[in-house]
């Protein structure tokens, strides 16, 4: 009868250690599958890309490279003032406008325009870009992104999208 004993303590033994780790898997699997379907998710969705109205093309001056803001393309819903963004923007004619990127090509810190000069200057590692939007000299790898714009309709608008930023 001792045997029986043991027999059945070796099963229940067996039978717990089985559960446990049929457990330890359905929990692995739950915390699993949030975490890949959150890197392979951005695979196969498409880039989002939103014309940003920056005001009436009348209200720029030929010439003139100035400051403008607009709403992110993709905006989370607690995003509230970090949704803004911004491009420099100069109206080279009637209807032909080129738009920069604020930030540095190099660690992607904020540009100036310095009109005098004619040139854009990040003030943290010395960056200066001609007004074309290239590099003049510092640390930065390629010249400033450059936003596709569009006159529409009496309106300036500013194609958002994310903005690619290099470190090497």
């Amino acid at each position: 009868m001792k045997e029986n004993t043991k027999t059945g303590e070796c099963n229940r033994r067996e039978f717990l250690a089985k559960l446990s780790i049929a457990l330890s898997g359905i929990a692995g699997a739950l915390v699993a599958i949030p975490v890949i379907g959150s890197i392979i998710a951005p695979l196969f969705q498409k880039r989002q890309e939103v014309w940003r109205s920056v005001g009436a093309v009348e209200s720029f001056e030929i010439g003139a490279t100035v400051q403008v803001s607009f709403i992110d393309a993709s905006p989370l819903l607690w995003a509230g003032i970090t949704a803004k963004s911004a491009a420099w923007l100069r109206r080279v004619g009637e209807e032909e406008f080129i738009a920069f990127s604020v930030n540095c090509a190099h660690l992607g810190c904020p540009v100036r325009w310095i009109a005098g000069a004619k040139l854009f200057m990040c003030p943290c590692h010395g960056g200066v870009y001609y007004e074309d939007g290239s590099v003049a000299s510092g640390p930065p790898p390629r010249g400033l992104y450059q936003y596709p714009v569009r006159a529409n309709n009496g309106q300036v608008e500013i194609l958002a999208s994310p903005i690619p930023i290099t470190t090497t």
